[in-house]
């Protein structure tokens, strides 16, 4: 593949994770989501009284991190702390809802696999001396 092909699919896959993670965290500015989150779940479950702040925490990562992941800056970082915080939704949350969001089941660990996947493959599309981005790629 050349290596015009392989940052065209670096930026797709950089972009879109970066929209889904601004997308859900920004409706959750708006709707209150994050405060019952905080107050309705953290707190219950061990957090309180931090739990809004853990809450809010969490949210304004994925949008560092979104914004992180447009500017193709720190990408390292910001796929590491997305992805920590998508498997302690996986721990916390998800697993004991099984594997399916929507149709075989509800709220289950399938849509953060999805996003862990994608994360790890942006990581490794940038790492360092293997980064495939910005070393030409030689046709055989």
């Amino acid at each position: 593949m050349e290596t015009k092909n392989f940052k065209i699919a670096y930026a797709i896959l950089r972009i879109s994770i970066a929209i889904i993670l601004l997308s859900h965290s920004v409706l959750g500015i708006f709707d209150g989501g994050i405060n019952d989150f905080g107050n309705f779940y953290l707190n219950k479950v061990g957090f309180a009284p931090f739990g809004v702040f853990i809450a809010w925490a969490i949210k304004l990562s994925h949008i560092v991190c979104a914004i992180l992941l447009i500017m193709n800056k720190y990408i390292r970082l910001a796929c590491f702390a997305n992805i920590f915080v998508l498997i302690m939704g996986i721990i916390m949350v998800h697993f004991k809802e099984g594997w399916f969001v929507v149709g075989g089941g509800r709220n289950g660990i399938e849509y953060n696999f999805v996003l862990i996947c994608v994360l790890t493959a942006i990581m490794f599309l940038n790492s360092g001396s293997n980064n495939l981005i910005q070393k030409p790629v030689e046709n055989s």
